[in-house]
């Protein structure tokens, strides 16, 4: 049992201006400058100093691109006993290529470090080959839980003298199903270890590892709790289904500069759009769990050093793939919790930049884009699709910047400037800025002539839609239409009482026709609205008479208290399966002495 979180922000350090104020070694410091790191980030500067001071264990909350692997890899390379040849230190992550990317992360923190060695070890590569290289003596062991406990059941890998763990994208190993397999992992482990968890959030799943595995840990939260990046402007394009696709080109035409991941939810639809957008002349491919680890290598590669444009991916298949300088994340259809929103647009604005997420949403998502809202505090900005000119415009002024931009080398161009001149003398500047800016655009201006304009969900819509929602939400919680009162009587299906008979009910327990609103009627109980100003005579008039027997006894309805008769109701089926009907509905009426409200 672990006592209370004691939480730092990020906001409560004074920022140092060196690793070495931090009290990072002269040999790491030397080799993180040459990787162009000058001065600590937020979360290296948080988590660093309580490493070195060595016997603590930390829950750091924290967005990939924030800093974490220098975060936990400088300390624990500094504090390695490099005269000794067994694990000391082991690296959880939840993909291929994050393990791949940490390791190698650390070997060039550890340049300047003798006798040091890292190990990655991952499924989809040979085992024997990675029992080898730990048999010639590793200190840090970089690897995906499913090989690792491979590894560990082969007794190829002893785990007895690891003294430092680290979790990385906790939330996302969970997310894949490795819950099972980390319990175990960390029962191999000595009690006395320092443990590491790194999660861009916090669900109970995460909470529960916690509490079971870590002592007194320290909680550290990059920025604010449960909330996602402030550089990154949310947007939501509101759209019928059938016009996602033509959406979603706009939106890539609308962003000449983009460099981003567009989300899907299935591998079909991933491989589907990826292809539409290569055939309409796009510069994208697909990633997804079908391609083999060869094929997902090769399109991740090509994404890397931005010879792709757009990659088009699954949730699963784009953990681990570590891409800074993505200007934008798009959402082909909202995913289904509030955590895996939060990873996507967590892909852009990394490392203090700025970046946008986007989502191609219809108006069945527009409570899920609620819910986004409400649980990660995101606010959403409605954007509406960019017309063909808009496009175009957006596109010159693209090209424009590029040719203001670029200064020519005149040395190289020097033996062909004089023959292109004389061949173009006959235009005026005006001629030919018109020839270019005809050139550069004529594809898309001949596409937007003729394109039919998109068809966005109206505003006025949408608010319909957020009225409806509102309406079922309030009936759901048992809340009352306007001006009607929402009243309870003690009987219901299993005394033969429907809507129709209790209509009649009502009505001759009054004697006259009041107007009746929502009914709900279940097991035992039904509920009923009517006018605000006919509640009180129906309570008195109803609670005066007996029926079948029983004394009829309305009230005022508690708020969300059909909810509960419903999930009592469900609950008891389960338990008691079919029940026999023994109590008959009686139309007959005994009217005893009107009682005093």
């Amino acid at each position: 049992m672990v006592a209370p979180f004691f939480s730092y922000t990020t906001k409560d350090f004074t920022h140092l201006k060196t690793f070495e104020a931090l009290g990072i070694s002269a040999p790491l410091c030397e080799a993180i400058k040459e990787m162009g790191f000058e001065s600590p980030m937020p979360v290296q500067e948080a988590v660093i100093p309580h490493l070195l001071g060595g016997g603590i264990d930390i829950i750091a909350l924290a967005q990939t691109g924030t800093g974490k692997t220098a975060a936990f890899g400088l300390p624990i390379l500094q504090n390695i006993d490099t005269s000794k040849r067994y694990p000391q230190a082991l690296i959880l992550s939840p993909t291929r290529e994050l393990c791949v990317q940490i390791a190698k992360d650390l070997a060039n923190y550890s340049k300047y470090l003798d006798d040091l060695n890292v190990v990655a070890v991952y499924g989809g590569a040979s085992i024997e080959l990675q029992m080898k290289q730990i048999s010639k003596g590793v200190q840090i062991v970089v690897a995906t839980p499913g090989r690792l406990l491979d590894l560990v059941r082969r007794g190829a890998l002893d785990l007895s003298k690891i003294s430092d763990v680290v979790l990385d994208e906790a939330d996302e190993m969970l997310n894949m199903g490795f819950s099972e397999s980390i319990d175990e992992i960390l029962k191999e482990i000595p009690q006395e270890r320092h443990m590491l968890l790194f999660s861009a959030t916090m669900p109970e799943e995460i909470a529960r590892i916690t509490r079971q595995y870590m002592h007194d840990p320290k909680e550290i939260v990059v920025g604010e709790r449960n909330v996602t990046n402030k550089n990154i402007r949310h947007l939501y394009y509101m759209v019928s289904a059938k016009d996602r696709y033509l959406a979603l080109k706009r939106i890539a035409d609308y962003y000449p500069s983009i460099y981003g991941i567009i989300f899907c939810r299935t591998r079909r639809d991933t491989q589907e759009i990826a292809d539409k957008l290569i055939q309409d002349g796009y510069n994208a491919d697909a990633l997804h769990g079908d391609l083999s680890q060869q094929q997902r290598d090769y399109v991740m590669q090509k994404f890397r050093v931005r010879n792709l444009q757009l990659l088009v991916a699954t949730d699963v298949a784009a953990r681990g793939l570590d891409v800074d300088n993505l200007t934008h994340v798009i959402q082909f259809g909202l995913p289904d919790d509030p955590e895996s929103y939060t990873h996507r647009s967590g892909r852009t604005a990394r490392a203090g930049k700025s970046g946008i997420s986007i989502s191609i949403c219809h108006s069945r998502e527009k409570g899920r884009l609620r819910d986004i809202a409400k649980l990660t505090g995101v606010e959403f900005e409605r954007a509406h699709i960019p017309s063909g000119k808009e496009i175009c415009e957006k596109q010159l002024y693209n090209f424009i910047d590029g040719l203001e931009n670029t200064i020519p080398d005149d040395e190289r161009i020097a033996p062909y400037i004089n023959g292109v001149m004389n061949r173009l003398s006959w235009l005026d500047n005006e001629q030919l800025i018109r020839r270019v800016v005809y050139m550069e655009l004529e594809r898309l201006i001949k596409y937007y002539e003729d394109a039919e304009e998109i068809q966005e969900v109206s505003e006025k819509k949408e608010r319909a839609v957020e009225r409806e929602h509102k309406t079922r939400e309030e009936r759901r919680r048992g809340v009352a239409q306007k001006g009607f009162e929402r009243l309870t009587i003690n009987f219901g299906k299993r005394d033969k009482v429907y809507p129709n008979t209790l209509i009649d009910i009502i009505n001759r327990c009054l004697g006259s026709f009041v107007e009746i609103g929502k009914i709900d009627i279940y097991e035992s109980r039904a509920y009923f609205e009517v006018k605000k100003e006919d509640a009180f005579t129906v309570i008195d008039e109803m609670n005066s008479y007996d029926l079948g027997g029983r004394r009829i006894k309305v009230e005022i309805a508690k708020p969300e208290a059909d909810r509960k008769e419903s999930r009592g109701e469900y609950n008891r089926g389960k338990r008691d399966g079919k029940r026999k009907e023994n109590r008959q509905f009686t139309s007959g009426f005994r009217r005893e002495g009107k009682r005093k409200r």
